[in-house]
């Protein structure tokens, strides 16, 4: 018999989907038979139905009025109740709320991308913990499903932004969650763009091979060349952190060949980005004058496609400066790095300063950089606390 987790999931396939548009609970039944594999006599078991008054209701002989035991037949076969004609006030207020759902996320994601990813965080918690209580109920239809996945990799991005290194596995969590909805969903773009977004947050909590494979897999889904170029900028990031100075370098190429093609594109995939990623891997990579050559041509500050991308761009320039011996150079650029990263409410940023400025001794910066980051954690807005207490910590 069909265990639970797959029955949840079966509504969201293509031909359960088409099943649930018809509204006619014979397509509905024997679409559920055919995916399940259930005979007659096991569905008849399992509503508590005798088989051949199943066999009735396939064949439209008989059929089912009223709401109790429509209900009956929605609750045992996880069937959406709208799709029996049975939908509640409640579930009307939902669909509804569906609605602002999808301007949620949208306007969430723009705020993002414009340094504002607490903002983004406290839009989208209350959206992803009503949704997520409707999955547990299970009544999970395509658009619930695919709306919840989209909040939960916006949700989990967002995080990567405003939380500590030490509750970075939070982004990586709820980026995962989203892509394990994704494989649900039968659309490949969206999965490879999950992907990609749960691929970078495994990166951040040194989860290096498996940050890879995920982005890898991301690569070969894209389709759209701009989308495919974002990949491949982090594919290269993640592999310049390993190390991998051959996958680094094809990634960089491919990526710099897709530019010249299609163009930039939001704030990832643009020729800023590139640079610092680029500067990242060869240092990752043993390529430490390689790297600083890079940091002394730096870009105008107002190039930057979003701030936090000024921040990360200023730390990485400061610490390939300080490992090829400039030290005056490199202090100037923490210094810039920090005032940016405080700014725009960076803790993961000001940590990589704490770290970089305590291994060549610029105390000044590092004792600056903790004051800051003692900053950032005693004006934490609430939304962001409430995941720490939500979720297990990371082991």
């Amino acid at each position: 018999m069909t265990t639970a987790p797959a029955v949840r999931w079966l509504w969201l396939l293509p031909e359960a989907r088409q099943a649930l548009g018809s509204r006619d609970l014979a397509v509905i039944l024997r679409c559920y038979r055919k995916l399940t594999g259930l005979s007659q006599a096991a569905m008849g078991e399992l509503l508590g139905y005798d088989p051949s008054y199943v066999s009735l209701l396939e064949r439209r002989q008989r059929t089912i009025n009223d709401r109790q035991g429509l209900s009956h037949v929605s609750r045992v076969l996880a069937i959406p109740p709208h799709a029996l004609g049975i939908t509640a006030e409640e579930d009307a207020d939902f669909l509804a709320a569906l609605q602002f759902g999808e301007s949620t996320v949208r306007l969430a994601e723009i705020a993002r991308q414009a340094g504002r990813a607490v903002e983004a965080v406290e839009e989208l918690w209350p959206l992803v913990a009503r949704l997520e209580a409707r999955l547990r109920e299970g009544r999970v239809d395509y658009g619930t499903a695919s709306l919840l996945a989209r909040a939960r990799a916006t949700l989990g991005t967002s995080l990567g932004h405003v939380l500590a290194e030490e509750r970075l596995y939070l982004a990586a969590y709820w980026t995962g969650q989203a892509m394990r909805l994704a494989r649900h969903l039968d659309d490949g773009a969206f999965l490879g763009h999950v992907l990609r977004m749960h691929g970078n947050e495994l990166r951040k909590v040194d989860r290096g091979e498996a940050a890879i494979a995920r982005l890898t897999e991301a690569a070969e889904l894209s389709r759209d060349e701009k989308e495919r170029g974002q990949t491949l900028i982090l594919l290269a990031r993640a592999a310049g952190e390993q190390g991998n100075a051959g996958l680094h370098d094809d990634s960089m190429a491919a990526a710099e060949r897709l530019m010249d093609e299609a163009g930039p594109s939001g704030i990832l995939f643009t020729p800023f980005s590139l640079r610092e990623v680029r500067m990242r891997g060869l240092m990752g990579t043993g390529r430490t004058g390689m790297a600083a050559e890079l940091a002394q041509s730096r870009p105008g500050s107002g190039e930057a496609p979003a701030p936090q991308w000024a921040a990360i761009e200023a730390v990485t320039s400061a610490d390939a400066l300080s490992a090829a011996g400039d030290l005056s150079s490199a202090h100037a650029l923490y210094d810039e790095a920090l005032s940016l990263a405080a700014r725009h409410r960076l803790p993961h940023q000001v940590q990589r300063i704490v770290r970089s400025a305590e291994a060549v001794g610029l105390e000044g910066i590092r004792t600056d950089a903790l004051a800051s980051l003692h900053d950032l954690d005693q004006h934490r807005r609430p939304a962001v606390s409430l995941t720490s207490s939500t979720h297990p910590r990371r082991r």
